[in-house]
């Protein structure tokens, strides 16, 4: 008998048009929408190692893990109908008004009700029905049945008998269906898919295809266990409570009755969990007779499934595998109608996980549902539509690429400039040095922009001159990839600006009034310490200073004297710590009449001048 080569501890379920996998610090869960496009939400859990010590306790932790299991499996249940469910493009006048009065999501609203209905039909079909039945035979054959000695245990197996004849009948009512009959296919997808996986099968459509339906951990072995399990257990609470002389069948009595055997429910649950588990680390023929009886229920709730199924499974299994092993594999949510703190909320988290700045989250929202920021603290229910939008850049952004580089454009000092990976993302910082240099000019003044990257300081300081001057601005760069952009930006905002390719000054004609410069000033070796949007998106060309970060500092003060006027002035960011030795090499070497420093609004020593 082949034997598996790779237990997992990875489990899961059939959802709506989908699968659900759970691992020790994610859950996955993979459904195909209304367009059959498979839609993925990737959720953490609380890992092992975080958890209170009493949940790895025998018989404790099968309590832990049946309460996780359904709390995690009704939570994938419910997000998979909304996700596979197609809604109406037009939400209808309830869900507007809901959204509007409410301030919540109907769908909330019906999920809620939906989850309270269903433990309330299970209370019913599984604990109050079986004693009812029994409890009747009970008063038609006191002598036969009853809750005392020998009694209680035929009493007990009539009720476990009921319970048993009433799970077997619910699930041959839910084939009739056909919905029901598709998640029995996933719920055969998710089977194969774990199997493949632990005889060592690679994880392809062929091989999952191969691998049995049936599984040891399944869920509806599990409620067989619990179906037997509760007879010996109820049988020992029926007899305690004849010693207490409650053996009438009363309301009262009844009453009692059913509710010691909710509360004995943790302890059905608890013996299950722990033989299910001692049965699932064997494949011995030996214990075959044990977990027949759960596979022959399985024949009932699984099937076989289509290629599409089985990619969801996989998909869904694949992720939960990838979230164990990788801390840094990121969430993914379903794009569905929710409010929007929910929604800010889940981005905020997710990107503060991946070290990016909680602000984009905002930024992405105020964006893409065409409100200000300070608008974001009024609550709303964002559609499905716009939820849709606002995922797909949130995920993007969750590789690690720019925000801006995402959208394609920026907004600096009042104008839009499109930014890509050619060029640096035009810093808040920045405008500061625009700010010095619009001040500095007089009407008819030359402007040379050094290391113009996206043009943005050269376009900015041409708009604003040109509100009440007449100024020429020619700005350069080494780079022809970001002259294109620069050009671009130009045309997009008017600005007249010529543009020259250039190694610093090695290309650039004439003499200047005002020369301004944000070169490169990271230090080489704290190139692999930025931000990953930083160091694996935006061009290190741009960035690497050299070895303490002012080489271009040097390279300016050496040649400026020959390409600014007498009078003139320049103007640098720099980074921080860098202003007072960017002011001594200037001095040093370019013999600059004066020096002086601007701070940020932070107090950083940002903007340095330097006249002529």
């Amino acid at each position: 008998m082949k034997k598996k080569t790779q237990r997992t501890y990875i489990g899961g379920q059939a959802v709506i048009r989908g699968v659900m996998m759970r691992g020790k610090r994610g859950m996955a869960t993979v459904v195909r929408d209304e367009n059959g496009e498979m839609q993925m939400e990737a959720k953490r859990t609380t890992p092992p190692e975080k958890r209170k010590k009493w949940t790895r306790v025998p018989f404790l932790r099968g309590v832990y893990s049946f309460f996780s299991s359904f709390v995690c499996g009704m939570k994938a249940l419910l997000r998979s109908s909304e996700a596979a469910i197609a809604d109406d493009e037009e939400p209808s006048k309830l869900t507007k008004w809901v959204a509007e009065h409410w301030k919540v999501s109907l769908g909330d609203i019906v999920t809620t009700v939906s989850t309270v209905l269903g433990v309330a039909v299970a209370v019913v079909l599984f604990m109050f029905l079986p004693n009812y039945f029994a409890d009747l035979i009970a008063e038609a054959a006191p002598n036969a049945v009853g809750r005392e000695g020998v009694q209680a245990i035929w009493y007990n197996l009539i009720e476990g008998g009921f319970r048993f004849v009433i799970f077997l009948l619910y699930i041959l009512f839910t084939l009739i269906f056909k919905s029901m009959r598709e998640t029995y296919c996933y719920h055969g997808a998710e089977h194969k898919t774990i199997n493949c996986y632990e005889y060592g099968l690679d994880l392809t459509v062929e091989n999952v295809k191969k691998s049995s339906r049936l599984h040891d951990r399944c869920g509806t072995t599990f409620i067989f266990l619990v179906l037997v399990v509760s007879i010996f257990v109820f049988a020992l609470a029926n007899w305690l409570l004849g010693l207490t002389g409650m053996t009438g069948i009363g309301v009262l009595d009844y009453i009692l009755l059913l509710l010691v055997k909710i509360a004995l429910l943790p302890v059905v649950m608890a013996v299950s969990y722990e033989i299910l588990r001692l049965l699932s680390l064997t494949d011995s023929p030996v214990v075959l007779p044990l977990k027949a009886p759960g596979y022959l229920l399985q024949l009932l709730t699984t099937r076989e499934p289509d290629e599409e199924m089985i990619a969801c499974a996989v998909a869904a299994f694949q992720k939960a595998l990838e979230m164990d092993e990788d801390p840094a594999s990121p969430e993914k949510t379903f794009a569905t109608e929710t409010k929007l703190s929910k929604l800010l909320a889940m981005m905020k988290k997710s990107f503060a996980e991946q070290g990016i700045d909680a602000s984009d989250a905002e930024w992405i929202a105020s964006i893409n549902l065409n409100i200000p920021r300070s608008a974001l603290t009024q609550e709303r229910v964002v559609s499905r539509k716009e939820c849709k939008g606002i995922l797909e850049i949130f995920e993007e952004r969750m590789t690690g690429r720019p925000l801006w580089y995402i959208y394609g454009d920026t907004e600096f000092y009042g104008y839009t400039l499109k930014v890509d990976e050619r060029v640096l993302i035009p810093r808040p910082e920045t405008e500061l040095l625009v700010r010095q240099a619009v001040s500095a000019l007089k009407d008819g003044d030359s402007v040379l922009d050094l290391c113009t990257g996206s043009g943005a300081v050269a376009i900015a300081v041409a708009c604003e001159a040109a509100k009440d001057k007449t100024v020429t601005v020619v700005a350069s760069d080494l780079s022809e990839d970001a002259l294109e952009v620069a050009r671009e930006n130009a045309r997009l905002n008017k600005a007249n600006v010529t543009f020259v390719r250039a190694d610093i000054f090695n290309g650039v004609r004439g003499r200047f009034n005002l020369i301004t410069a944000n070169p490169p000033y990271v230090q080489s070796a704290e190139i692999a310490s930025l931000p990953k949007d930083v160091r694996d998106f935006e061009p290190h060309d741009a960035l690497d200073g050299g070895v303490d970060g002012l080489v271009f500092y040097r390279r300016i003060a050496e040649k400026i004297g020959r390409y600014i006027v007498r009078g003139g002035m320049c103007i640098l960011e720099c980074g921080e710590g860098q202003a007072q030795e960017i002011i001594r090499i200037f001095r040093t070497v370019a013999r600059c009449d004066f020096a002086m420093v601007v701070r940020d609004w932070n107090g950083v020593e940002r903007v340095v001048k330097i006249g002529f």
